[in-house]
């Protein structure tokens, strides 16, 4: 006779699943005793919504899902915001929740919240298990469900009484291996043929063409095509390093010098975008044709309604593109020559003295190998980020610019740190985004893991300060007082450095990570360059910028 529990553990096994985040309740007592019998390991983080994001962000490395656990109600909530980040970021997840017994319930309403009801516009799946004979069945459908396209977090609700209930001779169901569909020859005959007789063509690389299974057939179309490209925020990255076409990455809607090569190019072939995450550019009428190549349709919006699609696997379908264009494509390097222009604009003043965004972008590259990842919180910094900091190995800059979440940076390091223990892992947040999950210091020393953290302490929530200063506010209701954060992270076993001079910076996030262990770094930055550069410098190089 097994358990529920043991039958729900078992399929999860069968998944492959060897961890699962989160903090249990009294209603998940029945799981936790499986999974102390299993392979699997419990890792107790501090807050809930920390174990969401860790399991999203083991989602994103790997494309396969991760895994949390919860108990009922005001732990089940605490998901929440994790959710809405699996799901418009696209990364699959299993959130495992507690509840009251369905057969009876003895304690008649006491923190029951309807979480399932809760969670469908949040999940691409919401159920309550009601019998433990169905486990393995429900299961495998939560896994093939969170993996599809597009990807995405799937809520599945166990009551304390059907995890006590036992049963016998329940199998469990063998995952197997799923070809997506490949592009049909039609679409991809009229993509070739637009891109051969364009005159400026343009690659645009955006989140979805950053999973796992497509960035070496997606850095070989680039080669192959011989087209400039630029990225995404999300998309950074997604390509290998070296290949001489990259255009910069469009931090903002417009007018940013990356929009010389987007404003003048005939035919923008998009690869991978999706409209969750915040506009590269603004299609408007008699503007470029626009090709989307993804796994799904576009979604038609206002700033992005592509004229051509190639939907299937993006890269089986850009391997088959390849073949099409290679060789054959006369102005394939048409806005080439911007480059120069472009990237000489983004490093301009990137080694001046001062914790100026700039400088402070410029040496977290010189410190960090080219596999080792950045995991960035959100903040006025992440535009920064992505304008200025360049990538050569895919997903070694892990950003949101979908639901653009404070607090997810530090979770999102701690598992990238677990995956990849061998390389360097840096967590840069704001001191607002920080205090938002700070608690998982403690989570990151307890498991051994070496991570550093960098803080960049403006006392402020900086971009709203920044927007409404650019918005003809008045500056009210942003700043804030921070704890002595050396102090901070002693009280959590860590090692704690303040910067007060640029020039410490560089040897103290060196000394960090070779020492090894959790470190936090914490720097002040000057944001007066976002208006001297975003705002002003822009609006003079493009005039109609408002």
């Amino acid at each position: 006779m097994s358990k529920g529990s043991d039958l729900l553990v078992a399929a999860l096994e069968n998944e492959g699943v060897e961890r699962i985040f989160g903090i249990p309740g009294e209603e998940n007592l029945d799981v936790v005793e499986s999974l102390r019998h299993s392979s699997i390991e419990l890792v107790i983080t501090r807050h809930e919504q920390a174990a969401v994001f860790m399991a999203a962000t083991y989602g994103r490395l790997t494309g396969k899902p991760g895994v949390c656990l919860a108990t009922l109600g005001p732990g089940a909530l605490n998901f929440t915001t994790g959710a809405a980040y699996a799901l418009l970021g696209a990364w699959p997840v299993i959130m495992i929740t507690g509840q009251k017994g369905i057969v009876a319930s003895k304690q008649a309403r006491f923190q029951i919240v309807d979480i399932v009801s809760t969670m469908k516009p949040l999940t691409k799946q919401a159920r309550q298990i009601v019998s433990a004979r169905t486990i393995p069945t429900i299961v495998r459908e939560a896994f093939r469900v969170a993996q599809e396209e597009r990807p995405g977090p799937v809520l599945l609700e166990l009551p304390e009484d059907i995890a006590a209930d036992e049963v016998e001779g329940v199998a469990l169901i063998p995952p197997h291996a799923v070809d997506r569909p490949i592009a049909s020859p039609e679409a991809l005959d009229r993509a070739a043929e637009i891109i051969r007789n364009a005159k400026r063509p343009l690659l645009m690389i955006a989140s979805a063409a950053s999973r796992p299974q497509s960035s070496e057939a997606l850095s070989a179309f680039v080669l192959r095509a011989g087209i400039p490209f630029f990225t995404t925020q999300m998309g950074k990255g997604a390509v290998a390093g070296g290949s001489g076409l990259y255009m910069g990455t469009a931090a903002l809607t417009e007018r940013d010098y990356v929009h010389m090569a987007i404003d003048q190019a005939d035919v923008i072939v998009t690869i991978g975008h999706e409209v969750t995450e915040k506009p590269p550019f603004v299609m408007r009428p008699g503007g470029p044709t626009v090709i989307h190549i993804g796994y799904s349709q576009a979604a038609v919006e206002q700033v992005y309604f592509p004229q051509v699609e190639v939907i299937g696997d993006i890269g089986r379908s850009l391997t088959q593109l390849a073949d099409r264009i290679e060789g054959a494509v006369p102005n394939a390097d048409a806005l080439l020559p911007l480059r120069t222009t472009i990237l000489e604009h983004l490093a301009d003043r990137a080694e001046e003295a001062g914790f100026t965004p700039q400088r402070l972008v410029h040496d977290v590259r010189q410190v960090m190998p080219p596999d080792g990842i950045v995991a960035l919180d959100n903040g006025m910094y992440k535009i920064w980020f992505a304008r200025n900091y360049r990538t050569q190995v895919a997903n070694t800059l892990l950003l949101d610019n979908a639901l653009a979440t404070m607090g997810a940076g530090l979770p999102s390091a701690i598992m990238a740190s677990i995956l990849y223990p061998q390389r360097r892992v840096l967590a840069v947040c704001g001191d607002g985004g920080f205090m938002m999950n700070s608690q998982e210091l403690e989570t990151a020393r307890r498991l051994g893991l070496n991570l550093v953290v960098l803080i960049l302490n403006d006392g402020a929530y900086g971009m709203i300060r920044w927007k409404q200063a650019v918005d003809g506010f008045t500056d009210y209701g942003m700043t804030f007082g921070n704890p002595d954060f050396v102090k901070y992270a002693e009280a959590y076993g860590c090692k704690g450095h303040e910067v007060t001079a640029i020039e410490q910076f560089i040897p103290t996030l060196e000394a960090a990570f070779n020492e090894g262990g959790v470190h936090l770094v914490s720097v002040p930055i000057d944001y007066s360059e976002n208006e001297r550069v975003l705002v002003d410098e822009l609006r003079q190089a493009f005039p109609g910028n408002r």
